[in-house]
């Protein structure tokens, strides 16, 4: 194909850093276009993110927030039709989701997945069934001592924060390289939302890259290294997260805080 002959040759509006002589990001997203069916849901989406940094991806709902991190963990829909994902110098848009996780990308969705019928050890020692592996899960319960309390108990049994918890631990449990996280604090009581907190601060520490969708805007950017703020699909705002929490009327139009 041609450049001519690209579709989305007339909306690119940045070139790919990898052709442009600068080092590559540890990860690349660009230029990505996705569709759900015939909607067109992630349109021309470009960022990179440093080794060891959060970044807080942001907007309204139905900005494209959670579509773009299922594209970026390759989970096949929405379709990526065009453009490209690097992920220490792998090209995961060539990968299906079994590879991209076999390479470092763990996304830990929304309603978190937890398998029914078994406990919470066991939820855990099934993401370790294939190589690679990450943590041991003693490792995971020092992290999580509430999970090594409950450790014989059916996974789905547990309160929401500590499904969320173990949503977490079983994505460490993998080789992690990249930590995506939709909604960690969605469903969850103050207090508990206070302990997540605590955790995903931990995990900062600990340094793993890592992207988080939250429509508690405030409580992600002030975890946050930097941010992006998506509206209608496209990426509207890419710098640091203070920056955001800084300007009112850029949260006012795009985030409504």
């Amino acid at each position: 194909m041609t450049l001519t002959d690209d579709p989305y040759a007339k909306v690119k509006k940045t070139p790919n850093p990898r052709n442009a002589g600068t080092p590559p990001a540890y990860f690349s997203a660009w230029d990505l276009h996705a569709y759900y069916g015939e909607s067109y849901i992630v349109q021309g989406v470009s960022f990179n993110i440093h080794e060891g940094e959060i970044l807080a991806l942001l907007g309204r709902n139905g900005a494209g927030k959670t579509s773009t991190l299922r594209t970026i963990a390759r989970a096949g829909n929405p379709e990526l039709k065009h453009g490209e994902i690097w992920l220490d110098h792998k090209p995961i848009h060539e990968m299906k989701s079994h590879d991209a996780a076999k390479n470092g990308i763990q996304l830990v969705p929304e309603d978190r997945r937890i398998i029914p019928g078994l406990t919470v050890e066991e939820n855990l020692q099934l993401a370790q069934i294939e190589p690679p592996h990450g943590w041991s899960i003693e490792r995971i319960y020092e992290l999580f001592p509430r999970l090594g309390e409950r450790r014989k108990q059916e996974g789905v049994t547990l309160s929401g924060g500590e499904q969320q918890m173990l949503a977490i631990g079983r994505a460490l449990a993998r080789d992690i390289k990249l930590l995506l996280l939709d909604e960690p604090y969605e469903g969850l009581a103050p207090v508990i939302v206070q302990e997540i907190e605590k955790t995903l601060a931990e995990i900062k520490k600990l340094g793993i890259t890592t992207v988080i969708v939250e429509q508690n805007a405030i409580a992600a950017l002030q975890l946050a290294d930097r941010a992006i703020i998506l509206d209608m699909g496209q990426v509207v705002f890419d710098g640091t997260a203070q920056e955001v929490l800084d300007d009112a009327a850029l949260r006012q139009e795009y985030l409504a805080i």
